[in-house]
């Protein structure tokens, strides 16, 4: 088992990583395809079924130590090893080689480049150069979160960045209003832009937002998505 974990199979593309979660005081591993999972991991996409290459949950992978279903069903109520599966990559942790982390990070880093290249201007209003962007990010302690999407990462960064380089970002504040039922799915993909909130009596939450007006049609299409248009918002 520990050097199919390791390896990659004969004539195969596949470069095989554990994904893992802990809950209920224990440690569930599964195998899986490296790229479709972190994929998945990603946007929430994929068919699980298609990279799982372990048959069952494992408590130690390594070992080859499965769970049974009814210690399965305790957890996750239920025994299906794709639903479980499915659980642990998007909630879990990848176990990702150190090659991985590097060509994310890289990823990361143009991203942010091309972000702030194409969203910024100098105090006169002409164009940031991206040579002149990586010279001041070289100067800043960057912190790049790989879960994290870079829009939501974008004003912190930027906040950064205007210590040592003239930029200033095209923003838009914003006002709205979730309802109860909806603030768990959303808080956590506002808060990043959230710049006062107060949440009232019947669970509901108001606050003001500031988001780059670079992605107000992605952020206004997520509100939706998951509201079904019945967020109040209006732009201030």
């Amino acid at each position: 088992m520990e050097k199919h974990f390791l390896s990659e199979g004969k004539g195969s593309k596949k470069n095989l990583i554990m994904a893992r979660i802990k809950s209920h005081g224990k440690t569930f591993e599964i195998l899986v395809d490296a790229d479709p999972a972190l994929e998945m991991k990603k946007t929430g996409k994929g068919n699980i079924a298609g990279f799982l290459e372990s048959q069952g949950i494992f408590t130690d992978l390594k070992k080859g130590l499965k769970y049974s279903e009814k210690e399965l069903e305790e957890v996750f109520e239920t025994a299906d090893i794709y639903k479980i599966a499915e659980k642990i990559v998007k909630n879990g942790e990848l176990q990702l080689p150190f090659s991985y982390k590097e060509k994310e990070r890289e990823l990361k880093y143009k991203q942010i480049v091309n972000f702030i290249a194409s969203s910024c201007s100098d105090p006169a209003g002409r164009p940031v150069p991206a040579e002149r962007i990586k010279n001041a990010l070289e100067q800043i302690d960057l912190k790049i979160d790989e879960n994290k999407p870079i829009d939501t990462q974008a004003l912190a960064i930027l906040k950064l960045l205007q210590k040592v380089l003239p930029i200033k970002l095209a923003t838009k504040r914003i006002a709205i209003k979730i309802s109860a039922m909806h603030t768990g799915k959303l808080y956590g993909y506002l808060k990043d832009f959230i710049l006062q909130e107060e949440w009232l009596s019947d669970g509901s939450l108001s606050c003001t937002v500031e988001i780059p007006v670079k992605i107000q049609s992605e952020f206004y299409d997520r509100l939706n998505s998951v509201t079904h248009g019945a967020s109040i918002t209006k732009e201030l």
